[in-house]
């Protein structure tokens, strides 16, 4: 399941990170639903809201479906049949819902066969290692960055150079209070099977009397033609989207510390990456570091920061064979180099 999640950038960059073309092949950059309700957070959970991307048609119904808006909505599905006069009196969780059932159960089967698709935006999710001493080791996993990317992009450039958003499959749908109010947009994350690269985090162990754990994660829309499909429900009927909800093999990860566990914790330090069986956190500079420089030049009050390449944290670091190069080894050389004061440890 997809449990927690992180989304820094500012509503701006946020914009400029999901650029597309129009069905005439023009650029074009979504526009703000509601985008003064957005917040960036490093440590989202269900129940809080988040950025989605949608067809424009779902608002206005002359509008092109091809255009796309960005709209802030509360993680974890509401149905518009629900009668209640308190969404959270809703008896059943639906901040994930599986793919192969989502045509079976009405929850979401009605959003669906109506078009209701949305692309869930996110730096990366977070997962959960159950440990033998009885812990969890969380990992933060993302896209592969590329070498070029920089730590902020320029207002006048062209293309977004900044961090490559993780675009996940979603549904939403539109719920209104029985006794009427304002509109509750929420949505859904679809799950599917965990691809070979991550599925170590979660090894598959048969308990008595019980059957196999199975560890599912997000569906992944790979590329804008996959996320053009998902959005455009005017040309792309249901059946035909459904076929882009398959695992993907191109994510990356790192550990991370038990930090990010409680979710009240809301800073940076989320996604540092650490060195598995260390006594200390990898140290970190506050203003240089490779990971973090786009994280905390992604908040519109954030000083400019030195450009720096992004590194490709994948899974080799975490599991190379060889103690001469691990994750954290890399991390410490290229922070050795900047010169800087350590920054504060992680508790």
């Amino acid at each position: 399941m997809c449990g927690r999640t992180a989304c820094s950038l500012g509503a701006d960059r946020l914009r400029r990170a999901c650029a597309y073309r129009d069905r005439q092949g023009r650029p074009r950059q979504p526009e703000w639903v509601r985008g003064e309700r957005y917040q960036p957070s490093y440590n989202k959970g269900p129940q809080s809201s988040g950025p989605v991307l949608l067809s424009r048609r779902h608002l206005h119904q002359d509008a092109d479906s091809s255009e796309r808006v960005l709209m802030d909505m509360r993680w974890g599905l509401v149905p518009s049949w629900f009668k209640k006069d308190d969404p959270s009196k809703l008896p059943f969780n639906t901040s994930n819902c599986r793919s192969d059932t989502m045509m079976k159960k009405s929850s979401y089967k009605g959003a669906l066969l109506k078009g209701k698709r949305c692309v869930v935006l996110a730096d990366g999710f977070y997962e959960w290692q159950q440990q033998q001493s009885g812990g969890k080791q969380p990992y933060f996993i993302y896209f592969p960055q590329s070498k070029d990317a920089k730590d902020k992009g320029k207002e006048g450039d062209e293309e977004w150079k900044g961090w490559r958003l993780l675009t996940m499959a979603g549904i939403f749908d539109c719920w209104e209070p029985p006794a009427g109010g304002e509109m509750l947009y929420t949505y859904t994350i679809i799950t599917v099977d965990a691809s070979k690269d991550v599925s170590f985090i979660h090894h598959r162990q048969v308990r008595a009397g019980k059957g196999a754990a199975e560890w599912r994660m997000p569906a992944i829309l790979d590329g804008d033609e996959a996320i053009r499909k998902w959005l455009d429900f005017a040309e792309v009927p249901t059946q035909e989207a459904i076929k882009l909800i398959q695992p993907t093999e191109n994510i990356v990860f790192h550990p991370v510390s038990t930090f990010v566990n409680n979710v009240r914790n809301d800073t940076p330090e989320c996604v540092v990456p650490i060195e598995l069986g260390a006594k200390k956190e990898v140290k970190a500079t506050p203003s240089n570091k490779v990971m973090l420089g786009w994280l905390k030049s992604s908040q519109e009050s954030s000083p400019q920061k030195k450009e720096n390449d992004l590194p490709k944290w994948t899974s080799q670091f975490i599991h190379s064979p060889s103690p001469k190069k691990t994750s954290a080894d890399i991390l410490q050389q290229w922070l050795g180099k900047q010169g800087e004061p350590a920054a504060k440890k992680l508790k």
